[in-house]
């Protein structure tokens, strides 16, 4: 039996291609679960592979692009019909925008959220009705600092990641009567491919020297960013730890960084804290 009880879970978890969700399902295995690691491409698994391998375990990958809802369904029917059940599910699979209002197309702003918010809803509604009738599951959704502060020309990321912590928020008080604890995790800059994956504005027009100073930071950010591999590992215990607790963080900080809105009832702190990432040196 594993320090927190949980060993030979049956634990899904989403974007295991590579950074923290990788790591996470790598983690997962180490404590004892039967891990079910998914990613949009199984030709992108070898990194997955080579990182099980080299800590010992084993999982079984499987495909899957969480924006298809009925090739999600399929999964957890084949899961579940496999395996009697799904204990655990990590929606960690999500992509990064940058851009504000006036660069992002409708499309762009629903892309987000088909990927940060409606995917890991739907997983949750999908793996609800067995975890409810067993009276045992966890669901955690993996968000960001994003999803508590909001950002400058992360207008449609922050929006979505704001969108699936109050979905979930909501949930958890209806579920944790039934025995499954909802919960979410927010890290703050990972090194990882998802700067590089982030989808970007190709003409910044009246925005560039905002923008520039914009990607000045968070470049600035990311080079001094949590690994990978420490963030899964806070992933993992998160999603197996028995404590009665919704809101997470994969490191001290992002828990500052969450902070800072947590207890900022007029939107002041995030104004204040915010505005340097873009200023310049035009006049206001």
């Amino acid at each position: 039996m594993s320090e927190n009880g949980r060993i030979g879970e049956v634990v899904l978890v989403t974007g295991t291609s590579s950074g923290m969700g990788m790591h996470a399902a790598v983690e997962l295995a180490r404590s004892g679960a039967q891990v079910i690691a998914t990613m949009r491409d199984t030709a992108r698994s070898a990194r997955l592979q080579e990182t099980a391998d080299a800590a010992g375990v084993t999982l079984e990958v499987h495909a899957l692009d969480v924006t298809d809802h009925a090739a999600a369904a399929r999964v957890v029917d084949e899961v579940t019909a496999a395996h009697g059940r799904i204990d655990v599910l990590v929606n960690n699979a999500g992509q990064g925008g940058v851009g504000t209002a006036e660069q992002l197309s409708m499309e762009q702003i629903r892309a987000q959220l088909e990927v940060n918010y409606l995917a890991p809803v739907h997983l949750a509604k999908l793996v609800l009705p067995g975890m409810r009738e067993r009276g045992h599951g966890t669901i955690l959704t993996v968000t960001s600092v994003g999803g508590v502060v909001g950002q400058p020309f992360a207008d449609a990321y922050c929006g979505a990641k704001f969108a699936v912590e109050g979905f979930m928020q909501s949930l958890a008080a209806v579920a944790e009567p039934f025995g499954v604890h909802v919960r979410v995790i927010e890290p703050a800059a990972v090194a990882s491919d998802f700067v590089q994956n982030a989808v970007r504005p190709t003409d910044a027009g009246a925005y560039e020297d905002q923008l520039r100073a914009y990607i000045a930071r968070s470049t600035g950010a990311f080079a001094n960013a949590q690994s990978a591999a420490d963030a899964g590992a806070a992933i993992a215990a998160a999603a197996l730890s028995g404590e009665a607790r919704f809101r997470w963080q994969s490191s001290e900080a992002a828990t500052a960084f969450v902070g800072v809105s947590l207890a900022d009832l007029d939107g002041s702190r995030v104004r204040a804290f915010t505005a340097p990432w873009i200023a310049t040196d035009r006049p206001a």
